[in-house]
């Protein structure tokens, strides 16, 4: 039996700019940190000549070309983990549609065991770019590259998305009582409502791609106050930091109609007027996680439970994409 795991991830700055259709033209930039929250993926020996596959849905097929799901499908066919007698198992703290980069954790935990299975020890740009290139160039999915490479690597970390498609990763080489504060001073909330990210994200794209004027000028300052907010967290202004995730959820707001709605911003109204300094919603929008970042925690937190909305405790993760169990 094999059990792997990936963090799930809030972005910190930059978001958006990891996507093909911008950085191929004008290089993008983000900032990330794995939380302590994960996709896990058990991999054991089924009893029948079969492939069983546990998710959201249960698969029980004889070859690997029947399987349903897309990411499992091409990745057994990346590995050269083709069955049979295969039992694949997925589970998850939080659930998918919920901003947290969930589907690029399920893919780099997926590869870790099937290369575990094969006994290849693959490093994290390696996994990050296999997690990318299944679900970029085979399953033509309009997703950017931040989850699967901060699944991989874990920590806080910076990553510069090349035009010509090579990412370089970094990690924020921040204090550790800059580093304990931010962890103490953020906190999260689910806004009771999941949405599948492609569909917000095909409206960037699309827009993207047609050199759209007003969707490009947002991405630029985007890019702009992504490091910004690294350059704040360096010097240890956390305040700084905060007031910058505000006017990125301002600007995040004018990419797509779809991005926020109406009970998200009078949830967001009310964190800003019981405590929080700064704020946005986690991921492509339209639901998911508010991540908030405040100095009076008991205030905020009273507000929030108040209104009806579920915290979620986030610490940061270290340790990316890794085996829990090989046996």
């Amino acid at each position: 039996m094999i059990i792997t795991r990936s963090p799930l991830r809030i972005s910190l700055g930059g978001g958006g700019t990891d996507l093909p259709s911008y950085y191929r033209k004008h290089g993008g930039f983000v900032l990330s940190a794995a939380i302590n929250r994960y996709v896990y993926i058990t991999i054991n020996e089924a009893f029948r000549p079969r492939i069983i596959l546990k998710y959201s849905k249960l698969e029980d097929v004889e070859r690997w070309e029947e399987i349903q799901h897309p990411i499992i499908r091409e990745a057994l066919q990346l590995t050269g983990v083709t069955g049979p007698y295969l039992e694949i198992v997925s589970l998850s703290d939080i659930p998918a549609g919920t901003g947290l980069g969930s589907s690029g954790s399920f893919t780099t935990a997926l590869l870790r065991a099937l290369h575990t299975m094969k006994r290849n020890f693959v490093p994290p740009q390696e996994l990050a770019e296999q997690a990318c290139h299944i679900e970029i160039d085979l399953l033509k999915e309009p997703v950017g590259k931040q989850d699967q490479y901060i699944a991989a690597f874990g920590g806080i970390t910076c990553f510069e998305f090349l035009p010509d498609d090579r990412v370089v990763a970094e990690p924020l080489k921040i204090a550790s009582e800059t580093l304990a504060n931010l962890e103490d001073s953020l906190l999260l909330f689910f806004t009771g409502a999941s949405r599948s990210a492609a569909e917000v994200l095909r409206d960037q794209d699309t827009r993207t791609r047609e050199n759209a004027s007003e969707m490009l000028e947002n991405l630029h300052f985007t890019k702009q106050l992504g490091h910004e907010s690294r350059d704040a967290l360096l010097a240890g202004d956390l305040r700084e930091f905060a007031a910058l995730m505000h006017v990125h959820w301002e600007h995040k707001k004018k990419r797509s109609p779809g991005m926020s709605s109406g009970f998200i911003d009078e949830m967001y109204d009310l964190a800003r007027a019981h405590g929080s300094l700064g704020g946005k919603l986690i991921g492509a929008g339209g639901g998911g996680f508010l991540l908030l970042y405040t100095e009076d925690k008991t205030r905020l937190r009273s507000a929030m439970r108040s209104a009806g909305l579920r915290e979620v405790r986030l610490q940061f993760d270290f340790s990316g994409t890794s085996v829990l169990a090989h046996s």
